[in-house]
């Protein structure tokens, strides 16, 4: 090769590579940003509860304040939804929700909703049951000590944390 060709080459070939760095450069950028952004999603919790219950209303905030994103069902009968999801009935509360594959019955906190998601155990959910005073939802001027439990299809339950 001449001189003059391989210069005419090597000029062909520098736009190529400019062009190759700056599709890489942009790839690494657009896929920086993507990484980085949280995806748009489904609500976390989806919440059936009484239109008029404010105890429920202050539960839901709860789990906002503590990022949940909250998709809420008014029903004006909530029995069909805690027999749909197998909540037993000594267990039962006024709110019912579902998270993942689990049922969250009642004024369960975030905190132990968050550590649930994260072990997995193989339960149906989590409960408080009755509406006690000092849950997420109930607070007061008074606090009363209760039990967050977990609850299986065939109505056991066990507890799993004290509060």
């Amino acid at each position: 090769m001449t001189k003059k060709s391989t210069a005419k080459q090597q000029n062909k070939s520098l736009p190529m590579k400019l062009a190759a760095a700056l599709l890489t450069g942009l790839a690494l950028i657009v896929g920086g940003i993507l990484i980085n952004q949280q995806p748009s999603r489904a609500a976390d919790i989806v919440v059936y509860k009484s239109p008029t219950c404010g105890c429920c209303k202050s539960w839901i905030e709860h789990l906002e304040a503590n990022g949940f994103s909250v998709e809420t069902h008014d029903r004006t009968n909530m029995s069909p939804v805690k027999a749909e999801f197998g909540v037993p009935t000594d267990l039962q509360s006024c709110h019912t929700a579902k998270v993942g594959d689990y049922v969250i019955e009642g004024h369960v906190p975030a905190d132990l909703i968050t550590r649930l998601l994260e072990e997995k155990p193989k339960v149906m959910g989590l409960a408080v049951p009755g509406m006690p005073m000092g849950s997420p939802g109930m607070e007061g001027n008074r606090k009363d000590p209760y039990d967050v439990v977990t609850f299986q299809a065939n109505g056991s339950s066990r507890v799993y944390a004290k509060r």
